[in-house]
């Protein structure tokens, strides 16, 4: 058994994204390099052992929503992609991503949605002051949970 899920974002963001930021949130989609200094999401804790075998603690930044190509469980191609938009009341950026996760990557990327959600534009409001941000489905179900971030956290409906 696996415990991959459909991770589907579909964002409209407002114009108010800075050159640093906007560097590595193409990093994340896997559409750019790595920037010397990481803002949105800054730290990528793993546990290696040093020469000595004594576990200690690294940063290790890797991109949250990179994956390309033949998925692996949910069918279909995995993508993403980061378009300006500039066609006035939608001036800003639209983001689509398409990825397989895992549970143990739920926390990185929802630092990332939580980002996101911070600069969605108006449209991603819900009547609850939660931010519509895509859908999770479990690989072997038939439908997609809406996605939200609120207050800060991910519903991570599973």
């Amino acid at each position: 058994m696996s415990d991959i899920y459909e991770l589907m974002i579909a964002v409209d963001l407002r114009d108010e994204i800075s050159e640093q930021e906007l560097a590595e949130l193409s990093w994340h989609l896997g559409t750019g390099p790595q920037p010397e200094r990481l803002s949105v999401v800054t730290e990528f804790p793993v546990v290696v052992e040093d020469d000595s075998g004594i576990p200690e603690i690294e940063d290790d930044p890797y991109p949250l929503l990179a994956g390309h190509g033949t998925a692996w469980r949910v069918g279909g191609v995995l993508c993403s992609a980061l378009t300006r938009r500039a066609d006035p009341p939608w001036k800003g950026w639209s983001l689509t991503s398409r990825q397989e996760i895992h549970p143990d990557k739920f926390e990185k990327v929802g630092e990332l949605l939580c980002w996101l959600a911070t600069r969605a534009h108006d449209t991603h409001l819900l009547g609850d002051s939660a931010v519509g941000i895509g859908s999770l489905r479990f690989y072997e179900a038939d439908a997609p949970d809406a996605l939200q971030v609120k207050s800060g956290q991910v519903n991570w409906p599973t």
